[in-house]
């Protein structure tokens, strides 16, 4: 018995999400001490998490034994007076990540289309092939999105369109009255799904409240995530703000207890913390300069990033990516995303960038070393 058979085509074509490698395997592979690997590969907080966060952690764990409230009530709550939308507008997922994919659960199906753009997160094709879904990819414009070709691409067929921005892998930035033309454009029988996941480390000029676009836009939902400036990556916890008839949808897929007790105390905790998150964003905000003049200075290009993290085009992506893991540096390949050469680094401590920066001098040189030999 083939049991690989058994699963729908679709299902069967699927190309598994990578995600970066965590530094244990490194360790294990290349014979390295853990303490002598850096990860600057998965758009993680360096800072770790905030001490409240810590606080209300410890405190969870002592209820550990019970099932978490599956409403998220208190999270709910605490997102509400900030958002000033309902309760019913929310929705709580184990990340980001996992609203995506309800989204798509509540929406898709075989005979219906999904609309993205080239260079986006992989989460969104992957999760409108499992559903059967047609998935239609609009060439980028500067490695961005296209927002006239996207409005080109909706079909009658189409149910959801998927819109990051800032956009992952590349860190592109979509100004915001552009986007707000563009919802307009969308008929509303389409499902916009605007993921804002490093919407906090925009520049304070150019964000907007795009809460207050869900009373324009009842086909709006807005997702965003825990795990990047609030450092809960490791605790999977994030939201979705949107029509209540939607969020109905997808409380109706939504898996019960999906995101547990610890996750969601440290997110109310998180969510109050102002100090934390500005000395995040400021760390991002030296940081990302510091890799940047670094990159220039080996004569290198980079996509413009408003993101944590800062795409540069290496030559040779994969071959840079193996040069710097032998050196402990961990950062992402992203042949996947049609980028084959470029890699992916995020921002990390001040010392961690200098690292990455002396190590991809010497990985530039080892590659185009072997080049020659070839």
């Amino acid at each position: 018995m083939n049991y690989t058979e058994l699963a729908p085509a679709y299902v069967r074509g699927i190309a598994p999400y990578q995600p970066g490698k965590p530094i244990s395997e490194v360790a294990r592979e290349l014979g390295l001490a853990e303490k002598d690997i850096i990860k600057l590969a998965s758009n993680e907080n360096p800072l770790g998490c905030g001490e409240k966060a810590k606080a209300a952690m410890r405190k969870a764990i002592e209820e550990a034994h019970l099932y978490p409230d599956g409403s998220a009530y208190e999270l709910k709550a605490a997102l509400a007076k900030k958002w000033q939308v309902p309760i019913e507008a929310i929705v709580i997922g184990n990340g980001s990540n996992d609203l995506l994919d309800y989204v798509a659960m509540a929406y898709l199906a075989p005979g219906v289309s999904a609309v993205y753009g080239q260079h986006c997160f992989a989460v969104y094709p992957i999760t409108t092939q499992a559903r059967g879904a047609t998935g239609i990819k609009v060439p980028a414009k500067a490695y961005g999105n296209d927002l006239d070709a996207m409005l080109a691409a909706i079909r009658a067929d189409t149910r959801v369109l998927f819109l990051a921005n800032p956009n992952n892998p590349t860190g592109t930035f979509t100004p915001y009255p552009e986007i707000h033309a563009f919802l307009k454009k969308v008929p509303e029988n389409v499902i916009v799904v605007l993921d804002e996941a490093y919407n906090e480390f925009l520049p304070h000029a150019l964000r907007i409240d795009t809460t207050a676009w869900l009373k324009e836009f009842p086909n709006l939902v807005l997702t965003r995530t825990f795990c990047k400036i609030y450092g809960l990556a490791g605790l999977r916890c994030g939201y979705m703000l949107a029509n209540p008839q939607v969020c109905d949808m997808v409380n109706r897929v939504r898996a019960p207890f999906n995101v547990n007790s610890i996750a969601l105390a440290a997110a109310v905790a998180a969510l109050g913390d102002d100090e934390f998150v500005t000395r995040t964003f400021e760390n991002n905000r030296l940081g990302m300069q510091q890799l940047v003049d670094g990159v220039t200075a080996l004569g290198l290009q980079h996509i413009p990033s408003f993101g944590n993290f800062v795409t540069v085009d290496v030559g040779n992506g994969p071959a840079v990516f193996n040069a710097l893991l032998k050196r402990g540096v961990i950062v992402r390949p992203i042949v996947g995303y049609e980028l084959p050469k470029h890699v992916r680094v995020t921002v990390g401590l001040p010392h961690e960038n200098a690292r990455f920066l002396a190590a991809l001098r010497e990985a530039l040189a080892e590659v185009a070393q072997a080049s020659m030999k070839d």
